[in-house]
């Protein structure tokens, strides 16, 4: 992966617009540009684009929806932007902030109502942080279905996407301008390709073990559940030609992956009233500040390894989710009458699960905070049917990245931008700051699809001046 010198190239094709990545960032930035009416290739290096947008439970948080509008919640840009500086404890800049707050919502709107996507509001329960409901969702609550949908809509909008095409190498002037890019194929042929604008939406460095064990050592042997072509190639570029990178040390963990089946299970399972416990059956910390940052915590335990223990009203809310249910079909959800049971079954000691349950319905009935810190105020006991599934901790994506500007174009460490180089979702810095509680629930998708808009448009309206600059 490298910069090359664009003097002397010719390139095969040339195409006002190459986006790199065709995930919920890629896409979403090439149906706002081709909705200006340009030209636009989307490189994908797989065979079928998936992404880590297909692994993710699809969830897009949005304020001051028509959708929360119609179930009564009363939200804003200006309330969801204070919960993220909050999660991330000021470090966000509150430019970037304020710029994806204000843009996801009519965004998420604008793929409603142009691209027939059938989002809705999750009511049922609320994320950590989040301080009303705001998380929106196809109907199977899936990953999988936003980018099917998403790649469907490109295809009607005659949007170009050449799969099974490695973008190898960046081709740049003196100036720092990108004229285009080379592709490597599966039989080893190469193409050169040449852009008005280029737009990095090839996610961070998650599947990169060296440069996670560099910036974030604590997952540096832990399972990666993104996309194992995340390889940080957008940063490492970005930095050969001078651009800034924040926060490279942020990132999203999850720890709550079913094991060994490798399934996410949703964090309902806490936010309604469960609980983990290690393999001795006690619990270890407050799960409740966020399933980020439980990753490491669950990491930290025997074997690597936890229990979520909760029971059959919350798995109710759990199953709308279609990870969920997969876990089910798979076995990885326990169930059974009595506590003690359960124990036998996970293979922990009865007697001290036993007290755990106890503890925690105690806890419910006096709205006390227990040792950790956690309230259980306003949820219910447990009641049988009782569940548990096996859990591990896990590295889902970086939150760190290229610095860029109000249209999404990459800064260079002195300031300026580079004149035609955007990034997008992971490429780009997100709004979690530099550490795992900073990830506020959803982040990631926001940084896709809010970044994905203003740079689809900003690259749009460049090339429909006949230049790359605004």
């Amino acid at each position: 992966m490298s910069i090359l010198s664009a003097d002397g190239i010719t390139f095969d094709i040339e195409v006002p617009v190459v986006i790199v990545g065709a995930g919920a960032a890629g896409l979403v930035a090439a149906l706002s540009a081709r909705e200006l009416g340009q030209e636009v290739l989307v490189l994908e290096r797989d065979a079928v684009p998936r992404g880590s947008t297909a692994l993710s439970a699809g969830l897009i948080p949005a304020p001051g929806t028509r959708w929360q509008e119609a179930a009564g919640i009363a939200d804003s840009p200006e309330l969801f932007g204070r919960d993220i500086v909050a999660k991330a404890s000021g470090e966000p800049d509150p430019d970037l902030v304020r710029m994806v707050a204000e843009a996801v919502g009519p965004t998420i709107e604008w793929l409603a109502d142009r691209h027939g996507l059938p989002f809705s509001v999750i009511e049922d329960f609320r994320y950590p942080g989040h301080s009303v409901c705001r998380m929106h969702g196809l109907p199977s609550r899936s990953g999988g279905e936003l980018i099917d949908r998403l790649r469907d809509a490109a295809a009607q909008a005659g949007v170009d996407i050449l799969c099974d095409a490695h973008v190898t190498d960046l081709f740049a002037g003196a100036d720092g301008r990108i004229s285009g890019v080379a592709v490597e194929r599966p039989d080893g042929s190469k193409e050169l390709i040449g852009c008005g604008s280029l737009i990095l939406a090839c996610n961070g460095y998650g599947g990169n073990k060296d440069l996670v064990r560099r910036h974030i050592p604590e997952l540096g042997t832990a399972l990666y559940f993104g996309h194992e072509g995340n390889q940080g190639d957008a940063l490492l570029w970005g930095q050969a030609l001078g651009a800034a990178a924040r926060h490279l040390s942020g990132h999203q963990g999850h720890g709550s992956v079913a094991h060994p089946h490798g399934i996410l299970i949703t964090w309902a399972t806490i936010t309604e009233g469960g609980f983990q416990v290690n393999l001795r059956g006690e619990r270890f910390s407050d799960e409740s500040h966020g399933y980020s940052e439980q990753a490491a915590v669950v990491l930290r335990q025997p074997e690597g390894l936890a229990w979520t223990v909760f029971d059959a009203r919350i798995a109710g809310i759990a199953r709308q989710f279609e990870d969920f249910r997969q876990a089910e079909s798979l076995g990885a959800i326990l169930t059974s009458e009595t506590i003690e049971d359960l124990a036998q079954q996970m293979g922990v000691p009865a007697d001290a699960l036993q007290s755990t349950v106890q503890e925690v319905d105690a806890l419910k009935h006096s709205g006390a905070a227990d040792r950790f810190g956690r309230s259980f105020a306003g949820s219910p006991p447990l009641k049988a049917p009782y569940c548990a599934v096996k859990v591990t901790g896990a590295l889902f994506h970086t939150q760190g990245g290229l610095v860029v500007d109000r249209d999404a174009r990459v800064m260079r460490e002195d300031g300026t931008s580079l004149p035609n180089l955007y990034a997008v979702g992971g490429a780009a810095c997100g709004v979690s700051g530099s550490t795992a509680e900073g990830y506020l629930s959803g982040n990631g998708l926001l940084s896709a699809v809010a970044l994905g808009r203003i740079a689809g448009l900003a690259s749009g309206q460049a090339a429909a001046r006949g230049m790359a600059t605004p």
